[in-house]
């Protein structure tokens, strides 16, 4: 029986997808839900999985393809197994591909294996699963010994990596759609905002105390989830956002749309690049949901599992630089909103209190804002105000 293989239904926002991996061949026996093919959005990596036992029987989108939603791009034989390598025919007639079928190749490192006669020759695959990739047999030419006859094999097309004179090796490969999009969102928010950026320091000492003192029994009493500082963040921020209402609203033409909810999205950074999942009516979760789904988002934006839907909206972000060591920046917009808090590395250093020099934890916080809809006071009021709750702790649970 014969299956069609689509590409997923995309949302309203997102117009097309490129087919980013081909992970089975035709003829190649797959079991059902095992993957087949990585179908890459401006947003996230979708994942196409086999619909039951059988082998691709046809690929008609080839990597690097453009594919719309629900678009066919294979045909799928149900209960076929492996394709058996041809017995009878004689080994000097043999195809190049047929003596690799030993590996596993991608369309394109397929295509250059033929062309540069590498049948048979043991390439290091970097890919899932043990998946051969153009670059794996660029990286195998470019360390390889020169060929003996220098027309023994044409030249590859539009090389992705060359070495100079100087013995310099240069890589050039084509950004992802994901690292594009980040790229103009980025530029919109430069180009089409009023963006400026306030900041403020908070002692972090009575949020590591209260951590110190409870994180074993929180664990224990929430299922094994870790009390983090991340939480105390978003709680923080849910409650000056309810205060400072302009702070979650977002312009949309000539009106300001004010929003009677926090869904606070948290940059999560992955191997593909920068993700910002969603926690949803964050008003009314505890901290416990907090931690447990931004440590949920956080591993499947590494194994690449986040789905479109959960990467919709939002209404205020933070970011955390503070995880790579960074001590103060400034972030910028994900537009439509109209705030981003950053949070950094907690530094211990001198500070007076009360007349005395103290050794205390230290974070600076950054509040970038678009200032065509929030005032610089407004702005100040509300960093002020996490940083006041972070210092009581008890402030958030009492929303005082």
């Amino acid at each position: 029986m014969t299956i069609e293989i689509k590409a997923p239904t995309f949302p309203e926002s997102v117009a097309d997808g490129t087919v980013a991996t081909w992970h089975k061949q035709p003829g190649e026996a797959v079991s059902r839900d095992e993957l087949l093919v990585d179908i890459e959005t401006d947003k996230v990596v979708l994942e196409i999985v086999a619909p039951a036992d059988g082998a691709i029987s046809e690929i008609i989108k080839a990597e690097g393809d453009t594919v719309l939603s629900d678009e066919l791009i294979g045909h799928f034989e149900e209960g076929a197994g492996a394709a058996p390598a041809p017995e009878a025919a004689p080994a000097a007639a043999a195809e190049p591909a047929a003596a690799s079928a030993e590996i596993k190749l991608s369309p394109a490192a397929r295509k250059m294996v033929d062309e540069n006669n590498l049948t048979g020759v043991a390439i290091v695959a970097t890919g899932k699963g043990g998946l051969v990739t153009k670059e794996d047999v660029v990286k195998h030419l470019s360390h390889a010994a020169p060929a003996a006859p220098a027309a023994a094999a044409p030249a590859a097309p539009a090389p992705i990596m060359e070495m100079d004179t100087g013995d310099k090796i240069e890589k050039r490969v084509p950004m992802t759609r994901l690292r594009k999009r980040i790229a103009e969102r980025l530029l919109e928010a430069t180009s089409t905002t009023a963006m400026l950026t306030t900041f403020n320091e908070v002692n972090m000492e009575p949020v590591m105390t209260l951590r110190k003192q409870y994180k074993d029994l929180f664990e224990k009493t929430h299922n094994g989830v870790r009390l983090g500082f991340m939480g105390f963040f978003v709680k923080a921020a849910c409650e000056a956002l309810k205060r400072y209402p302009a702070v979650n609203a977002s312009i949309d033409g000539d009106d300001i749309v004010y929003h009677g909810y926090q869904d606070i999205g948290v940059a999560v950074s992955s191997d593909k690049g920068l993700v910002v999942p969603v926690l949803r009516d964050v008003e009314n979760m505890g901290l416990a949901t907090v931690e447990d789904t931004i440590r949920s988002y956080g591993s499947r934006a590494r194994d690449g599992k986040l789905g479109l839907e959960e990467m919709q909206g939002g209404t205020f972000t933070i970011t955390n630089g503070g995880v790579f060591g960074s001590l103060l920046s400034t972030p910028i917009l994900n537009p439509p909103q109209t705030a981003i808090l950053g949070m950094h590395k907690i530094q211990e250093r001198p500070m007076a209190v009360n007349g005395e020099v103290k050794i205390l934890p230290m974070m600076y916080l950054a509040l970038s804002y678009d200032h065509r809809l929030i005032d610089g006071k407004e702005a100040v009021q509300f960093l002020v105000c996490i940083k006041e709750l972070l210092e009581d702790p008890a402030r958030i649970l009492l929303e005082i």
